[in-house]
């Protein structure tokens, strides 16, 4: 017994671990990716985690350069660059952020990189070493988006209630006073006046109900989330819809429309909300416009999104007025409807229902001269976008 003991110690002693017992040890660490790179940022070896959460077999990766795994913007910024000559002066470089696979799909890390020196300190390469927190990194962007939509749906309450007290209470009154008055002076009142009163009532009632289904229009993209049905839509078709219902509208000043979208051009929207969306800008543009003016429509494809333009020749707007269009307060939409321009609401309801799409809306303008709108909408359905968002703090002893 005495003698296994020593025997036991002498083999303990002597144990060298092999490189291929540590070769198990990394590829059993399947929620990390171990590589390293030679002193050309080279890869060089490849674990089985890595194959794992980035996709590429070890005789796919093998001599391919470290800027692989990084995202064209990260390319572009040096960041593969930066994290070499952080490991070089400080031992080593630790960073959170997102990185493609194989498939281009995105991954997030946190990621360290440290020099590999040889036993006689000659410099043998780098050693890469991820953690996959994209899960983690979802959850909380999650977290973030809900807070937003919070904050979004505690500021939309108070911008509905504010336009209901005011932009449709007071006309309301108006028309209690107007029907109020005719009651008590109909008998005595020239029929040219009475018609002249009954125009106004019939005028400003019709304006209340299109105020009312636009508010009724944009409390739904924000409070019933379950009607939106987003498919893919052939473009061209839908403009010549809104084309159809304007026709009228456009023919009392002989304005006229072109449609430059190609047949075959699609997006991936919610069909009733592109409705809408050409409907409100288009019908601005009709108001806007100059009598004989024209109006087109175009559309052309950049970075898997469609930019829909929508162009016309009239009196335009002042830089204050765009610094201020889909952001209305109160006031300005109040001096809309006032105007008979009713440009404001329409325009939150257009914004809101293309960020419900992934889309985003801006303007161009100059008096006298025009306006073009811009819209953008995905080409295909919207796959998990990578944003650059506030770095987690990852905590290395979890």
């Amino acid at each position: 017994m005495k003698n296994e003991k020593i025997n036991s110690k002498i083999l303990k002693s002597n144990y060298i671990p092999t490189a291929e017992f540590y070769s198990q040890i990394i590829d059993s660490l399947q929620d990390y990716s171990i590589f390293t790179l030679d002193n050309e940022f080279i890869i060089n070896s490849w674990s089985s985690g890595s194959t794992k959460i980035f996709g590429y077999e070890t005789d796919e990766i093998i001599g391919q350069h470290f800027d692989v795994i990084f995202t064209e913007e990260d390319i572009q910024n040096g960041i593969p660059q930066s994290e070499i000559q952080a490991a070089l002066k400080g031992g080593r470089a630790t960073d959170n952020r997102w990185h493609i696979c194989k498939d281009r799909s995105g991954f997030y890390a946190y990621g360290l990189v440290f020099p590999l020196i040889g036993s006689e300190g000659q410099m043998l390469g780098y050693v890469k070493i991820l953690r996959d927190l994209t899960e983690r990194k979802k959850s909380e962007d999650a977290i973030k988006k809900y807070v937003k939509e919070l904050e979004d749906l505690n500021t939309h309450k108070e911008n509905v209630l504010a336009i209901v007290s005011h932009d449709l209470r007071s006309p309301l009154s108006g028309i209690i006073g107007t029907a109020e008055y005719l009651k008590k002076n109909l008998d005595r009142l020239e029929s040219s006046k009475i018609k002249e009163m009954l125009d106004l009532l019939q005028k400003t009632a019709v304006d209340e109900l299109n105020m009312l289904d636009n508010l009724v229009e944009w409390a739904r993209i924000k409070y019933a989330s379950e009607v939106f049905s987003p498919t893919k839509i052939v473009l061209h078709d839908y403009v010549e819809k809104v084309f159809e219902s304007l026709h009228e509208m456009a023919s009392l000043n002989a304005i006229t429309f072109h449609n430059e979208i190609k047949p075959d051009t699609t997006v991936f929207a919610d069909g009733k909300m592109l409705l809408s969306v050409f409907q409100n800008i288009l019908s601005n543009a009709i108001k806007h416009s100059l009598p004989e003016g024209e109006i087109s429509v175009l559309a052309n494809i950049e970075s898997e999104m469609l930019i829909i333009q929508i162009k016309d020749c009239g009196i335009g707007m002042s830089k204050d007025v765009q610094e201020t269009l889909f952001t209305p307060q109160m006031s300005t939409l109040s001096k809309a409807r006032k105007d008979n321009k009713g440009a404001g609401i329409g325009l939150l309801l257009v914004k809101g229902f293309l960020e419900r799409n992934d889309g985003e809306i801006w303007v161009e303008s100059e008096e006298g001269k025009g306006t073009s709108f811009y819209f953008t909408l995905p080409l295909e359905r919207p796959l998990y976008k990578i944003d650059s968002v506030d770095k987690i703090q990852f905590d290395e002893s979890v």
